[in-house]
């Protein structure tokens, strides 16, 4: 059966995108920002989105577009006999299910507040009562299922219609129209009384609290935002790979990749920082900072409805490009490894992510008292992904490509410099194999 193939570049780089752009990026990527002194921050996270991040997603892609097959069988076409190499990419797929059995919630959480405020739930609440409607909604197992649900019926439904036809067509809609409704929020933020001091105390380097949080504490915090904005490590990335042409050399893909998900994360900050500022609002991280301080600024403003809605639309396309870019990655491994047709993948994959998505949506309620190593069930799937099977991975997909027992460095180069574009210096292989692999190394340190 003859591999798809993306219909254009622009797709390829939209959709690569949509999966990197996710939640994550709009409500830590600001937060983290102000909390390490602003400027000097940003300066650190470019310099290891460039020694860090650019490496492994040309890794990542180049064993993907070596091999046209996903994560499996990409490693057992490139692996050398004997070897098991391969078994990684089981994990890989495990890595992208675990993930989606929390993501889907948040994201279904998205879609609740867009609905919410564009139907007006908003109108008239103040302080507690706004605080209640997020409480209510944690705490209404029916209400969470509902929102999941439809995340997960309608991302399917989306790649059940192909490559081409499902996942690149509606990503590049909500891509461009995320790109419009960024840009226009950032717009209407600056516009705001007290704007400036908010972008100031964003993006204006501030030696005194970066001192205060002390600068190993700037570096670490920009290295691991870095590594994990592009969700590297469990082959969401290397599937586009597999379906992308050779035109362009993976250095100027993974360079564009990381380009346009910068901006949104420094475009999401423009649009929360001049906000709170105005409204003396000081930003929280998480949760909160999304569903409880923001509605309060939004019902602050004049036709905070509509600023509302347009900014929860907004999130429900960074979340919901990163659940379909997944759930493509799902679909891919289950076509290539048990010659399942689309639509068979799309309709078993999806009854078993809506089973599996069941606990985190519980955890907020019937199973509130459950506790796994000391968290929630939420916190211990994130914990899975986020701290064990991304950075192990990662170093999984380094190793392969640049050791004399995986790949070997010479043909990843091969593959990352094939095409038009910024090539890969060879210079660099004595960095990837002893100085990159210590940088994963205190990534992983840190997240346990």
């Amino acid at each position: 059966m003859k591999r798809e193939s993306f219909g254009s570049r622009l797709g390829f780089l939209l959709v690569s995108v949509g999966c990197a752009v996710g939640i994550g990026n709009v409500w830590k990527f600001p937060y983290v920002t102000g909390e390490n002194g602003g400027g000097i921050f940003v300066l650190f996270y470019l310099l290891f989105l460039l020694i860090m991040g650019v490496p492994v997603l040309t890794m990542e892609l180049a064993v993907g577009r070596a091999s046209r097959k996903s994560a499996v069988q990409g490693y057992q076409a490139l692996e050398p006999k004997g070897s098991r190499w391969h078994i990684h990419g089981w994990f890989c797929v495990l890595g992208c299910t675990l993930l989606m059995m929390y993501y889907t919630t948040v994201s279904g959480w998205m879609l609740g507040y867009f609905v919410k405020f564009a139907a007006g739930s908003f109108s008239g609440l103040e302080g507690a009562a706004v605080d209640g409607v997020f409480s209510a909604m944690l705490a209404s197992p029916g209400e969470m299922s509902l929102w999941m649900a439809i995340t997960v019926v309608g991302g399917f439904l989306v790649c059940s219609f192909g490559l081409q036809g499902g996942l690149e067509k509606v990503t590049k809609v909500m891509m461009l129209g995320l790109l419009l409704l960024i840009a226009l929020l950032a717009i209407h933020s600056l516009t705001l009384e007290g704007a400036g001091e908010g972008v100031r105390f964003y993006l204006l380097p501030d030696m005194e609290r970066a001192t205060a949080v002390g600068l190993g504490g700037v570096v670490t915090a920009a290295m691991n935002q870095a590594f994990f904005t592009l969700s590297l490590g469990i082959a969401a990335m290397e599937v586009f790979g597999s379906y992308m042409s050779r035109e362009h050399t993976l250095t100027s893909e993974a360079l564009r990749i990381c380009a346009l998900d910068t901006f949104v994360a420094l475009m999401a900050g423009l649009i929360i920082f001049p906000a709170c500022f105005s409204f003396g609002v000081r930003p929280d991280s998480g949760p909160d900072l999304i569903f409880l301080t923001l509605p309060k600024v939004f019902l602050g403003m004049a036709g905070g409805r509509l600023w509302g809605t347009l900014f929860f639309l907004f999130m429900t396309f960074a979340s919901f490009s990163t659940v379909i870019a997944v759930f493509e990655n799902l679909m891919s491994n289950c076509i290539d490894n048990f010659g399942w047709s689309r639509k068979k993948a799309s309709l078993i994959c999806g009854v078993v992510i809506l089973l599996a998505s069941l606990p985190c949506v519980l955890g907020f309620n019937l199973w509130g008292d459950v506790k796994l190593l000391g968290r929630g069930v939420l916190d211990f799937e994130d914990f899975l992904v986020s701290n064990l099977l991304l950075p192990l991975g990662s170093m999984v997909y380094l190793l392969f490509c640049v050791t004399k027992w995986g790949w070997g460095f010479d043909s990843y180069l091969a593959e990352a410099n094939a095409g038009k574009g910024i090539k890969m210096p060879r210079w660099l292989k004595p960095y990837f194999q002893f100085i990159l692999p210590v940088l994963i190394l205190v990534i992983l340190a840190q997240g346990l």
